[in-house]
């Protein structure tokens, strides 16, 4: 009775091996293509620090091959940086800068600060002292 079983299995899984249906990693034969069942989302964010006033955030969308966004944030110097981006196929990354406010920096900031007289004296280096020792001596 098992011996029966058992050929009836092998029959059936050779019979679903045949019937030309992929179920692995290959071609499935439909005409559908690949970049149809590719990602469609979109998502936003943004942060806003009262404290430094520093408010920075990002979107994006995407439907298939196409991509567009934007992200912004506020450079050291001041001012706001903005891009525009978008991804069409195999064009590319297509990019759009753009900057507002004027560049300012404090006075207690590194530049402001390197180009004035510094404070503290730079160390001074002297070549080694070259140093004989008699056989006589111990050293």
């Amino acid at each position: 009775m098992n011996a029966k079983i058992l050929i009836l299995l092998g029959l059936a899984a050779l019979a679903a091996a045949e019937s030309g249906e992929s179920r692995g990693y290959g071609d499935s034969g439909s005409d559908e293509s690949f970049e149809s069942s590719e990602a469609k989302y979109e998502f936003n964010w943004a942060v806003s620090d009262e404290s430094s006033e520093n408010h920075y955030g990002h979107q994006e969308a995407r439907d298939g091959d196409n991509t567009q966004g934007s992200y912004y944030a506020l450079l050291p110097d001041g001012r706001r940086q903005k891009v525009t981006y978008y991804v069409d196929g195999d064009d590319g990354y297509i990019a759009d800068v753009k900057y507002s406010g004027e560049a300012s920096f404090e006075s207690g900031s590194y530049e402001s600060s390197s180009s004035s007289e510094s404070s503290f004296e730079a160390p001074r280096y002297a070549p080694p002292q070259r140093r004989y020792y008699d056989s006589n001596e111990s050293k």
